[in-house]
């Protein structure tokens, strides 16, 4: 966050997750602290495999890296998540499926059995794109219901993705805030489906808007080691990447 505006940008995202909470009437909880930042830079990373051409050889793959590399977690696609599962078995790298991904089109029922499906083949965690519509047309209740949906349909920790890349700053916390009420763990910058990926301001308004309430996950066009300290400096605790193996090398 450069000095000249930090003091701007901060009153502005107070003043932006104040008129969230107040639509919502969602009081945050004072009380409430995010996940504890990892020792280990290899924790923060979540090996991601979401190619269209992808096969079962890849996810073995994936799998493969995440342990040699003792990254915190793979991200892969629901119908990856059994196969995740067997190969990782006796290990300590978690399970993370994609819901609702990448456009955000399903309904609610379809999310639900997603979600269901998932954790039943043995995901840990749900990384969910929340629905954009809604929050790029500032209905933040219904955002906050389908957060809430994919939290007590799965029972295990939820992302909320926003896909900041097509959010002004003021719907990033908006979102941010919607996902909280919703019951999320995290908050999440993108698909990597998007026109872009994750931005430091990203990262910095979503970190001004939860405060230590919440986790902060980056993700999408992270290929560097460079790009990933800059994200975690400016507040995201985890790291998405399908480079996973080239950022710790």
């Amino acid at each position: 966050m450069t000095q000249q505006y930090a003091g701007s940008l901060i009153e502005q995202v107070e003043s932006w997750s104040q008129a969230a909470c107040s639509q919502l009437s969602y009081t945050p909880a004072l009380l409430e602290r995010r996940p504890i930042p990892p020792v280990l830079f290899s924790r923060r990373i979540e090996n991601t495999l979401l190619r269209l051409d992808a096969d079962v050889q890849d996810v073995r793959q994936l799998c493969q890296d995440a342990i040699v590399h003792k990254m915190r977690a793979v991200c892969c696609m629901p119908r990856d998540v059994a196969e995740c599962r067997r190969f990782l078995t006796g290990s300590d790298v978690l399970v993370v499926a994609v819901i609702n991904f990448p456009l955000s089109g399903s309904c609610a029922k379809l999310c639900a059995l997603e979600s269901q499906n998932a954790v039943a083949d043995g995901a840990d965690e749900l990384d969910y794109v929340v629905d954009l519509r809604a929050l790029r047309s500032g209905k933040l209740e219904l955002v906050r219901e389908g957060v809430r949906n994919v939290v007590d349909s799965g029972a295990v920790p939820v992302k909320a993705i926003l896909e900041t890349g097509i959010l002004t700053p003021e719907a990033m916390a908006h979102g941010a805030m919607a996902a909280e009420a919703g019951g999320a763990a995290f908050v999440k910058t993108s698909t990597g489906f998007g026109p872009r990926g994750a931005e430091s301001l990203d990262i910095e308004v979503l970190r001004l808007a939860v405060q230590n309430r919440m986790g902060i996950k980056a993700s999408g066009g992270i290929r560097t080691r460079e790009i990933a300290d800059r994200l975690v400096l400016a507040g995201a605790d985890l790291i998405g990447s399908s480079s996973g193996p080239n950022i710790l090398s």
